[in-house]
């Protein structure tokens, strides 16, 4: 596909989601009254429609290995980070409303933020070391109890495709406290949706789910080391062409 058509589509899905945003945005202010789980339904469509505009506009398509791995319990998921794909993603993958911690920023974007706001996520401020870490685990642990997902990428923040960045032990602290258990998710969004960059790429996008595992008789380091090896032992076999097998 020419470099044309590919800016003249990525164009296109960037004028429908300008407008479409503020829109929904405005939808989900007038269910504020609405019931929780109402309320979470209606809010998350954008998330559908946005997937579905990028496979018609963009031809960026998905498949999904490894779904019976969901528990049928509340859950910590910790997923890759390469792309916003996966964030608006994930909530179409998970049988419960989700919660994602992310940074308090986010909740300052015009519509799209505000909105946000509205969904019980985690907004934690990653300056504050120690004291957000201690915040992540209250909330996540009141999320679980009230039977929502909790969402985190051990990352961070976006990696570049074929790089790894630090696992942080957040999300495994979390099922320490709570004994949630965590199921490892590696996916390749960024060769499709690359971070930072308005150019969207055709492809068939690969989610992997794998096995939930028990914080029992694991300490958090040992735990999020056990989901660090998983996940970009993964990403080799989804993606073997970009992450060298030599690689760990």
């Amino acid at each position: 596909m020419s470099k044309t058509s590919l800016f003249l589509r990525s164009l296109c899905f960037g004028i429908v989601q300008v407008v479409f945003t503020p829109i929904w945005a405005c939808v989900c202010f007038l269910t504020i009254w609405l019931p929780f789980p109402l309320r979470y339904y209606i809010a998350t469509r954008w998330n559908v429609i946005t997937i579905w505009f990028a496979k018609i506009i963009c031809g960026i398509d998905y498949q999904i290995i490894g779904k019976e791995n969901l528990p049928n319990v509340p859950s910590i998921l910790l997923s890759k980070h390469q792309s916003a794909w996966e964030t608006i993603f994930l909530i179409s993958v998970a049988p419960k409303p989700l919660s994602f911690v992310l940074k308090k920023e986010l909740l300052y974007i015009p519509f799209f933020g505000w909105a946000l706001a509205l969904m019980r996520n985690i907004p934690i401020d990653r300056s504050q070391g120690v004291s957000a870490i201690r915040q992540l685990v209250r909330k996540g642990s009141q999320r679980l109890k009230d039977g929502q997902w909790v969402v985190i990428f051990p990352e961070g923040t976006r990696t570049a495709v074929g790089k790894k960045g630090k696992y942080l032990n957040g999300g495994s602290r979390l099922a320490m406290e709570s004994g949630a258990p965590v199921v490892p998710i590696a996916l390749n969004a960024g060769e499709c949706w690359p971070r930072n960059s308005f150019i969207k790429k055709p492809g068939m996008i690969t989610v992997s789910i794998g096995k939930a595992i028990s914080p029992k008789g694991r300490t958090a380091d040992e735990l999020m080391k056990e989901v660090e090896s998983w996940i970009e032992s993964e990403m080799h076999r989804i993606s073997p062409d970009i992450y060298p097998p030599n690689e760990s």
